[in-house]
């Protein structure tokens, strides 16, 4: 065999044997498969114009773990995988493309951009895909699904029209978070980021020129938008002019002063403007004040004819026209920096404004039922996210769900040309208008918000409202039986509420019962100082470069060690390489076996019989039982530590050792560690089928891969093998450390006595004790040994005697060390005894020096110890 294992020449080969022998595919591990026992894991989505980031690397580790482990025991299992077309992220890369073309999707028209966005979807949807292979994962590859295929159109529009008609749906003039770019944003698609922006006090003066009023904004350019001043009720610096009417600057329009406790006396003069058709606060004070709402910038924030001599300029552009204007006309009484949080579009960062748009909804209620339900079970892992899911459901607003796009589920709602009917239909070209029977209509410009489509991803892959298309992919019935609801969802908690709320009452709204059994939320993956990871820190961290330079089994392993609940992983090059060293130690450890034997049976095929195979058998087999514990309760660091913890400390730090020179024990230790290999295959596939088939002597080519073998469970356990082993081990390490005490840690001694507390067959114990302690002849007695370098631990003493050991050369190291010490002991005590000194030195240099002379002293009290038990 090679010295080492060289990923690069198995990776890709067994990822290819795996896929085309159909292992992945829910018939893939039938061999094994036991009666009702079924498991269904959803892949989130990744965008058709993403590639693949630490934090899907996490995810899809995690996932793969899981389904591995599921699969290898006797689960019927499905992950289902697929891609989403990522509504406002393809439109943009589209967009841009055609800009730099020289062209526009208007000038395109929306058929042809439809078909520019399929085609960017077929060039880039697959590079995401080809990355999750690299990385080892296992989904149903054949039922890969796109969020916009035929079927997944049809699950949409039976969600949308059955949620139309039972009134959940409707269409609104209502305020929304508005990017002048993309169009209506819903609340968590908005970012808010503080900037350092500025606070402009302006003067009103009143119509009647009896004075003016003082007002601050951050946001001058809306003012034209300002229906009336407000105040405070109780505020009395004002009670006088309540009523009045102010001018508007720079134009001839009044508005009155009103009064309303939303405003805050203490804020700046107590005096706010009222801009309700451009601020959430200002848009509740004018419905509940009849006030009229006036917007300034239309859809693409260019100012209109409200904004005078202004109109035509965009409304971030016009902000320091219009305050240069008003300062030249003296309304600006001074400008202050601000900080201040402003809302930004998630995906193109623009700023958003709040605006009023004619929007489709659906309405919070009919959330209610999934909440109740999730609140009573809190299947989430970590519990405490309960906490965060419930603060924010409970406080829900009508979902806006219409998106000024072209890429997307066009919205189904029709409106008669005749008659004006407005309905929703399933069919992409209803026949006639249901009301007046005309056949002229039109269809809503609009599409669905992307994450519409997606919160039907827990059903609508198993076929759920498909109406039969791509039908070879699933069988709805069956599937919707076997695996709704979801077994497991695992995802990053920043998509809660955009994916997992939204699941949530969808699943339950449709199908009586939440989508999932359990819900495992993982936090993000940071660099090594704890720092987020971003492109302008230049700490990003590529997975695929990452599986170029370890091997993805590396990158998995590391992430799942490092994946502690409810904690954020700091992921740097140590971590990469401790876990390399690990399947270094994973190929030594098969070296050592196939050295001193070729092939080695499995488990089931052999009786172990000697101790230590009694042993390590019996350790492999609570191994087991911790693994599963861990994996059942999604403790994937905890399960990756069992692992690591078995190989590295008990198999090959004690158990290779402790065989060596013993053929029977080795047979039996290589059956063992095939065994572990099942163990590890969830977590390091590519070694783990490669180790494996090395000790059988077979490849992968010509037999079965682990990943459908039957995970490890039921093995014998042997408790009095265990003890005993457990006082041998302190036997060995009680015998190091007494040796150390004469400098002869690494050298091998003629004798040494035990005195054990604890019974066990010393006859099989003493030749371990005596190789790996290397003693010559280990002796059992019952009572104490005079004149011996002694070593007490819990259920031994060892006794090394001095007559036996030549300790001249000993007795001289330490009497030298004993001078040596002395005298930076006398050195210190007077310097420390001279007054002189200790009244002019620093504190410091005091303090140090009789740290120093407190360390002599313990060291001098160990030497003499040593000397006092040597002679």
């Amino acid at each position: 065999m090679s010295e080492k294992y060289e990923p690069s020449k198995v990776e890709d080969n067994y990822y290819k044997i795996w896929e085309d022998r159909g292992y992945f595919e829910i018939e893939g591990n039938k061999d094994i498969q036991e009666e009702g026992k079924n498991f269904s894991i959803m892949m989130p989505p990744p965008n058709v114009t993403g590639s693949l980031h630490i934090g899907h690397a996490l995810t899809f580790t995690l996932q793969d773990i899981i389904t591995r482990y599921k699969r290898m025991d006797g689960f019927k299992t499905l992950w289902q995988p697929g891609t989403d077309h990522a509504g406002i992220a393809t439109q943009n890369v589209v967009e841009k493309q055609l800009l730099a073309e020289g062209t526009t999707k208007e000038e395109l028209g929306r058929e042809k951009f439809l078909e520019r966005a399929w085609l960017q979807k077929e060039t880039s949807g697959g590079n995401i895909v080809h990355q999750m292979r690299k990385l080892g994962v296992t989904p149903a590859w054949k039922r890969e699904r796109f969020t916009m295929d035929e079927g997944l159109k049809e699950a949409v529009k039976e969600a949308f029209v059955s949620l139309y008609n039972d009134g959940h749906i409707s269409q609104n003039n209502y305020m929304v978070n508005w990017c002048t770019h993309d169009g209506a944003l819903s609340d968590i698609e908005v970012e808010h980021e503080e900037v350092n922006g500025k606070f402009y006090t302006m003067i009103y003066k009143f119509a009647d020129g009896s004075g003016e009023l003082e007002v601050a904004t951050t946001r001058p350019e809306t003012y034209f938008g300002d229906t009336a001043i407000m105040v405070h009720p109780d505020d009395s610096r004002y009670s006088s002019i309540v009523g009045k009417e102010v001018l508007l600057p720079l134009t001839d329009r009044t508005i009155k002063v009103i009064t309303d406790s939303h405003v805050d006396m203490e804020f700046g003069t107590g005096v706010v403007k009222v801009t309700p058709a451009h601020d959430q606060n200002d848009y509740e004070v004018g419905k509940r004040h009849d006030l009229e709402f006036i917007k300034v910038f239309d859809e693409k924030g260019i100012l209109n004819d409200y904004c005078g001599e202004f109109a035509g300029l965009e409304r971030l552009e016009a902000r320091p026209v219009i305050v240069k204007a008003l300062e030249n006309a003296g309304y600006i009484v001074k400008i202050e920096d601000h900080v201040h949080q402003v809302g930004h579009c998630y995906r193109c960062k623009n700023i958003v404004e709040p605006f009023i748009s004619q929007q489709w909804f659906l309405s919070e209620k009919m959330a209610k039922s999934s909440i109740d339900k999730t609140k009573a079970h809190n299947n989430f892992h970590p519990q405490h996210w309960i906490n965060s899911y419930t603060a924010w459901m409970d406080e829900l607003r009508p979902w806006c769900i219409s998106r000024q796009l072209w890429w997307g589920h066009r919205i189904p709602v029709f409106t008669c040309d005749s008659c004006n009917h407005q309905w929703a239909d399933k069919s992409d070209e209803p026949e006639k208008c249901p009301k007046c029977g005309e056949k002229h209509y039109t269809q809503d410009p609009d599409v669905l918000d992307t994450w519409f489509s997606s919160a039907l991803w827990a059903m609508s892959p198993l076929g759920w409202g498909n109406n039969g298309k791509l039908e070879e992919l699933y069988n709805e019935v069956q599937d919707m039986k076997d695996f709704y609801p979801n077994s497991l969802l695992i995802t990053g908690f920043d998509i809660m509420f955009f994916w997992v709320a939204r699941m949530m009452m969808m699943g339950d709204h449709f199908q009586g019962e939440l989508p999932f059994k359990d819900i495992y939320m993982h936090a993000l993956v940071r660099d090594e100082t704890g720092a987020k990871m971003s492109k302008s820190k230049g700490n990003v961290i590529d997975p695929l470069d990452m599986v170029e330079e370890h091997s993805a089994d590396i990158i998995r392993f590391t992430l799942a060690y490092l994946a502690i609940q409810g904690r954020d992983i700091k992921l740097g090059e140590k971590n990469l390489e401790q876990f390399r060293n690990f399947t270094n130690k994973l190929y030594n450890a098969t070296n050592f076996l196939q050295l001193n034997i070729d092939t080695f049976p499995d488990l089931k095929d052999i009786e172990i019989k000697t101790a230590l195979g009694l042993y390590m058998q019996s350790r492999l087999s609570k191994s087991v039982d911790e693994l599963r514990d861990n994996l059942e309760t999604f403790k994937f660091n905890e399960a990756a530590s069992t692992l690591y913890k078995f190989v590295w400390n008990e198999f090959c730090n004690w158990g290779i050792e402790y065989s060596k020179g013993s053929k029977d024990s080795i047979l039996e230790l290589g059956a063992i560690f095939k065994e572990t290999l099942k163990m590890i295959s969830p977590f390091m596939p590519f070694i783990a089928d490669y180790l494996y088939h090395k000790l059988s002597g077979t490849t992968l080519e010509e037999g079965d891969s682990l990943m459908i073998n039957n995970f490890p469970k039921d093995i014998a356990k042997n408790q009095d093998m265990e003890d005993m082993f457990a006082v041998i081990e302190e036997a060995i390490i009680s015998v190091r450390r007494a040796k150390v005490v004469i400098d002869m840690g690494n050298s091998k001694i003629a004798k040494a006595y035990i005195k054990l507390d604890k019974q066990i067959d010393i006859e099989v114990a003493r030749p371990f004790i005596e190789k790996l302690g290397k003693v010559e002849n280990i002796e059992f007695v019952d009572a104490k040994v005079e004149n011996s370098i002694t070593d007490v631990s819990n259920n031994l003493e060892v006794y090394l005697p001095t007559s036996e050991i030549d300790m001249s050369p000993i007795i001289d190291k330490l009497t030298k060390q004993q001078a040596k010490t002395q005298k930076e002991f006398d050195k210190l005590n007077g310097m420390l005894s001279n007054e002189r000194f200790v009244a002019n030195a620093p504190e410091a240099v005091i303090a140090e020096n009789r740290k120093a002379l407190e360390d002599a002293k313990n060291k001098l009290e160990k030497i003499e110890n040593e000397l006092k038990t040597i002679s």
